[in-house]
């Protein structure tokens, strides 16, 4: 199965932020939204994710101060993508041997949605199921 697939039944939107934000911010627009994770964007586009953890991390190291800095202090950098045209298998290798758990898709130089390992697990767990109904219902009808 195809990423753009996930998509098409997921949606694109994508959640982003200026990179130049605040921590309180980004903080705000993921509860707010529910989501583990924001894309940061600056005027060349697409240059981090930052996630709750990472929001964390800074809190661990500098206390409540940290909700001042901004987006861009803390975010990942050299951010992992992938392609609509790439399969589940494809982007849950790239996410585990990264160790990332939310992988912006990009068409033509553009963002065109996010997926989380969450979503690939819950389609892998689907496709699993399809397969092993068909295979129950070949075995009762055979």
């Amino acid at each position: 199965m195809l990423i753009e697939q996930i998509l098409k039944t997921k949606g694109g939107d994508v959640q982003t932020i200026d990179a130049s934000e605040t921590l309180a911010e980004a903080a705000r627009m993921l509860d707010e939204a529910r989501i583990g994770a924001v894309v940061a964007m600056n005027g060349n586009g697409l240059c981090g994710v930052l996630s709750e953890r990472d929001i964390l991390r800074q809190v661990a190291r500098h206390g409540a101060s940290a909700l001042q800095m901004s987006v861009e202090e803390s975010m990942t950098r050299g951010v992992i993508t992938a392609n609509p045209g790439e399969s589940i298998d494809q982007c849950l290798g790239r996410m585990t041997d990264r160790r990332v758990r939310h992988l912006p898709i990009m068409r033509d130089g553009h963002l065109a949605g996010i997926i989380s390992i969450g979503d690939l697990v819950k389609w892998k767990i689907e496709e699993h199921k399809a397969e092993a109904d068909a295979m129950a219902d070949y075995i009762k009808g055979g």
